[in-house]
């Protein structure tokens, strides 16, 4: 690049196809970079483009292309020399048209479309897409730094967003114009190319993790279908949702002992009956336990569900899991056991499902195993099962639980040790004799077996009888009803726990005071064929704790001082008056000496 300077300053020198600037130190051009479509191609503009009276351009009814960085708003371009009468080819540098999607019909906005015709797509479109024009490289620089250009490339004056001019330069054959040579892929670098360019990938490959030694506590425990030769994990249903609906998916943990309930709910129980899996028991014990590929072993036969008429039989309704472990050595044994009902089918079909899965040690004896877990020791917890005793079986309290349509099921919430609780069902029962539906109503609010006792502390032991309290019973009084010809049944039970801490302050242990049942009845027409009773239980949790006094603080000494203690302080501090006043150092001398005494105290 060659700078010249004015005629009357040097001598002439030959022209050359080069930028004559006059540029400042420091200056340098900038190249610039438009996308696709934002410059005009090299055919717009021929060589030696000369400066000249500026002008809006306008090449026929085309607007003019936009350069980077450079307002497009009124530009302003140099009047240029006509290129020759020559034919314009339409597509001089696009051998491909990428966004030509529609063949024999226009593409909007695809300035490469030859199905268009159009000899200036810009007059038509509001942009080019990318991809359908030459993309341009630019060289720009001050226009006030050009005396003469004689570039073989075309060039071009602009006006920029700040008001000034701007020349620039297209310099042709811009590498962002050259296609890449596409590699040949085969067998043997196809992984290669894949594992260096490749990324993370929905169908990655499964990497086999080796399981842990031996489950920890909460880990999901392995299960193997052999029937079908995949893996899984051991489901223990649980209600969701505020209709409680059955959510296979939760798993069970190791050593979690759970009970957990759920309902289903049938459109057409007549093709669910021997389809659905969850109602057949053979889904429940068809694979082994890992890590020792362990069976499960049915405790009883358990039949297959069965359409007999109206009726699909045989459809479970409990499975209970009971897991022997030995420490790390895992899983020893698995055993499970049903519980199995009917169901009549009819639109909208329900059915509550139970499920429990219980731990046991190896060398847990059968024996501790029957007695089943505390519920504290030796105070109670707050949310663990209120223990009750019939006979010699221990057993925990429990309340009314309704299936999905209201009626009373066969399962019952655990009565739990401080939390107050109601629930109710209805109860369908054909007509019998009074005295019957009596004792069948009692037995559905208390449970069976009925509650005698209930455990003073959480770790009572059955065989202990000074460990449990009588549970006070209060039923309903025929006589006050005054009704001949109907029958009094009880209707509501409310179960009153009244307990309190005992102990130490500093660990308190929660016990049982006293319990009682108390009923309430309302009579029924005798000549009712078939009877449908509302139930309520409800339990309340009296705290009837008597805090004692707050212990007495610790004693404090009282500091007496001779009376001329102060003595030697006042006669320093009036000495050092006259000589040295606002002196501070009697009073930090004084101050150090209580701050001692304190210390001492406290000490």
């Amino acid at each position: 690049m060659q700078v010249l300077y004015s005629p009357m300053c040097i001598s002439q020198l030959a022209l050359l196809h080069v930028f004559f600037l006059m540029v400042p130190p420091g200056v340098r051009p900038q190249p610039s970079f438009s996308p696709s479509g934002a410059v005009p191609t090299p055919s717009d503009l021929g060589p030696g483009t000369q400066v000249g009276t500026l002008q809006s351009f306008s090449e026929g009814t085309e607007t003019p292309w936009a350069v980077p960085g450079i307002s497009t708003v009124g530009p302003t371009v140099v009047t240029t020399s006509a290129p020759g009468n020559r034919t314009v080819d339409l597509f001089p540098v696009l051998p491909i048209c990428v966004c030509d999607l529609t063949p024999g019909a226009c593409d909007i906005n695809c300035c490469c479309d030859r199905d268009c015709y159009l000899l200036h797509p810009r007059t038509v479109f509001s942009f080019c897409l990318p991809g359908s024009v030459r993309s341009s490289h630019w060289v720009c620089v001050d226009n006030s730094l050009i005396f003469r250009s004689n570039s073989p490339f075309p060039s071009r004056v602009f006006m920029d967003s700040n008001g000034i001019r701007q020349f620039c330069v297209h310099v042709n054959n811009s590498k962002l114009n050259y296609f890449q040579k596409l590699q040949t892929v085969d067998a043997t670098n196809f992984q290669a190319l894949a594992t260096e360019f490749g990324g993370e990938s929905f169908t990655s490959t499964f990497q086999t993790q080796l399981p842990p030694p031996f489950y920890r506590a909460g880990d999901p425990i392995l299960t193997y279908f052999p029937q079908w030769s995949v893996m899984g994990l051991l489901r223990q249903p649980a209600g969701v949702g505020a209709g409680g609906l059955c959510a296979e998916s939760n798993p069970a943990g190791f050593l979690e002992s759970k009970s957990t309930t759920c309902a289903r709910f049938f459109k057409n129980l007549a093709d669910s009956c021997t389809l659905d899996p969850a109602l057949d028991a053979a889904s429940y014990y068809n694979f082994t336990v890992l890590k020792f590929q362990v069976p499960v072993t049915l405790v009883s036969q358990a039949g297959s569900p069965l359409l007999a008429g109206n009726t699909c039989q045989n459809v479970v309704s409990q499975v209970i899991y009971e897991i022997e472990t030995n420490g790390t050595f895992g899983i020893q044994k698995v055993s499970v056991s049903f519980g199995q009902t009917n169901l009549t089918v009819k639109p909208g079909t329900s059915l509550q499902q139970h499920f429990i899965i219980r731990y046991r040690a190896s060398q847990q004896s059968a024996a501790a195993s029957v007695t089943g877990p505390r519920s504290g020791n030796p105070g109670y917890i707050v949310g663990k099962p209120l223990l009750a005793l019939t006979g010699d079986k221990r057993h925990s309290m429990t309340l009314l639980q309704s299936q999905g349509d209201g009626t009373c099921s066969v399962k019952r919430h655990e009565v739990q040790f401080g939390v107050n609780a109601i629930s109710g069902c209805k109860l369908r029962l054909k007509r019998v004799d009074c005295s019957h539906l009596q004792q069948e109503i009692y037995h559905t609010l208390h449970g069976r077996p009925r509650p005698e006792h209930v455990a003073i502390f959480g770790n009572a032991d059955p065989a202990q009888k000074g460990a449990w309290t009588r549970i006070l019973s209060r039923n309903c009084s025929v006589s006050a009803m005054r009704c001949t010809s109907c029958c009094v049944v009880p209707v509501s039970l409310e179960i009153q726990i009244l307990w309190a801490y005992i102990g130490l302050q500093s660990n308190p242990q929660a016990h049982v005071s006293g319990a009682r049942f108390l009923y309430q009845c309302q009579p029924i027409q005798d000549t009712q064929h078939e009877t449908e009773v509302s139930l309520t239980t409800v339990v309340t949790f009296v705290d009837i704790t008597q805090k004692p006094e707050p212990p007495r603080g610790q004693p404090r000494m009282d500091w007496k001082l001779p009376f001329d203690f102060f003595f030697p302080f006042k006669v320093a501090f009036s000495r050092g008056a006259d000589s040295q006043k606002g002196s501070v150092s009697p009073i930090l001398i004084l101050c150090l000496l209580l701050l001692g005494v304190l210390n001492l105290e406290t000490k």
